[in-house]
């Protein structure tokens, strides 16, 4: 068993308004809609019976709520680190509004005006990573979302 590599289960948080239209939605504290409830609470079914070792989630409703929906709201752990990408001035457009003005933008290499590097990402994705590298089964909802 001491060979065996850990199982980490990350989860995107249900639907809200601004994801079903495209808008980047970062740290705009946003709810879920009735769809992403229901996709929560079958998230809860495809898990149930795991023993997870521990369960993070970011502190956004979006994420909390797919957490609680999915049966694992009393065992989570708030991780500020898990919080979606800080789109700075792009936050509540989308990404084809942004490059009919800015054709060559790319989220992945330019990062966002006022808002989130990607090395900035990368650091505080890193940070989480090493939080939950020694146990055997994770549940992350909310990363990336």
């Amino acid at each position: 068993m001491e060979n065996e590599l850990p199982i980490v289960y990350i989860a995107r948080h249900g639907e809200t308004a601004w994801s079903l239209s495209g808008q980047h939605t970062g740290l705009t504290d946003l709810p879920l809609t009735e769809f992403g409830e229901r996709n929560a609470r079958k998230l809860g079914q495809r898990l149930k019976g795991l023993f997870l070792a521990k369960v993070l989630t970011s502190p956004l409703q979006r994420a909390r709520r797919t957490c609680e929906l999915a049966g694992y709201g009393a065992v989570a752990e708030i991780d500020p680190d898990l919080v979606e990408w800080d789109y700075g001035e792009f936050e509540g457009r989308r990404g084809v509004d942004i490059r009919a003005e800015r054709p060559d933008w790319n989220l992945f290499r330019d990062g966002c005006p006022g808002g989130e590097t990607p090395k900035q990402i990368s650091a505080r994705a890193g940070d989480s990573r090493e939080r939950i590298a020694f146990h055997e089964r994770s549940f992350h909802p909310g990363i990336g979302g």
